[in-house]
């Protein structure tokens, strides 16, 4: 079957629409008020449906056009996909690929599955970001990333269960809260707290995420957990360590405590793939090796 219509047809329509006017849609695709004029009425012809209607003295498509448009979005979406693809092919493989990691998983779970990918794709390099909080979700949906490791799925954004961290309440061997055999939260209210900032906000308090318990009176906010590690082992504060990073340090140093009702929790990490169906080669290949060597 011979279609009627043309995709920039579709695109047109689709413009006029997110711009209000014809006007300002003839300004966007760079064409003439008169050729954006002609492609519509034309395509009416087509169609045999009314499109574009005078409301006041503007021009708004009609509930007819409206529901045609919504279904004529995932074949725009996908046609402009395909040009991505094949700009893609056309350039051969990345030559960088960036990956974001959640500040929570434990970096071997990365780094290992990325020593058998370099090994066979040489010519690809990998940039490595460390998020936590609003800036792990920013990577996904501002499609910064070409895969993240997050914690949470985000909104519209597959995502494939990778791990999970397992969080533990610690303090210095010499802080008053080691002496205790069980810990009440009522007692935590009177100690130092130590803390993660939400590195993807802003100084306006108002962009930053908390999670947790955060009730205690004074807090010490750090950037990563190598602050949070040195400041716990100072005697400072208490403070919650993913189990990985607590094996790594010496026993003699620190010490688990127990909290009621609050020992230890687990958070969930996860692989999407931000950028979808524009994914390069080489970052869908390390994908699958990171999903293959954590299952």
């Amino acid at each position: 079957m011979r279609l009627k219509s043309t995709l920039e047809q579709w695109i047109t329509l689709q413009e006029i629409d997110a711009a209000g006017s014809i006007q300002a849609a003839a300004l966007s695709l760079n064409k003439s008020h008169t050729t954006l004029i002609y492609s519509v009425n034309k395509l009416e012809t087509q169609l045999n449906v009314k499109l574009l209607e005078i409301n006041g003295r503007r021009a708004v498509l009609t509930n007819h056009a409206k529901s045609l448009l919504r279904r004529a979005k995932g074949m725009i979406e996908q046609a402009r996909d395909l040009e991505h693809i094949s700009q893609q092919l056309s350039q051969g493989v990345e030559s960088e690929i960036i990956v974001s990691i959640d500040h929570l998983c434990d970096p071997d779970l990365l780094y290992k599955p990325m020593k058998e990918f370099l090994s066979a794709n040489s010519m690809t390099s990998i940039q490595v970001i460390e998020t936590c909080l609003s800036k792990t979700s920013s990577m996904v949906t501002n499609e910064e990333a070409d895969i993240a490791i997050i914690t949470l799925p985000i909104t519209n954004y597959p995502a494939q269960m990778f791990s999970q961290a397992t969080m533990i309440p610690v303090v210095s061997v010499h802080h008053p809260l080691a002496q205790l055999d069980h810990v009440c939260i009522s007692e935590l209210v009177n100690h130092c707290q130590i803390v993660i900032r939400d590195l993807g906000a802003t100084q306006s308090s108002s962009d930053s995420k908390d999670v947790g318990w955060l009730k205690a009176n004074q807090r010490i906010t750090v950037d990563n957990f190598d602050h949070a590690v040195k400041a716990t082992k100072q005697g400072l504060g208490f403070c919650r360590l993913p189990e990985h990073i607590l094996q790594q340090q010496k026993n003699d140093q620190l010490k688990v405590i127990k909290i009621e009702h609050n020992e230890k929790y687990q958070v969930p990490l996860h692989l999407t793939l931000p950028k979808g169906s524009k994914t390069g080669s080489a970052a869908l290949t390390l994908f699958e090796m990171l999903l293959r060597n954590n299952n």
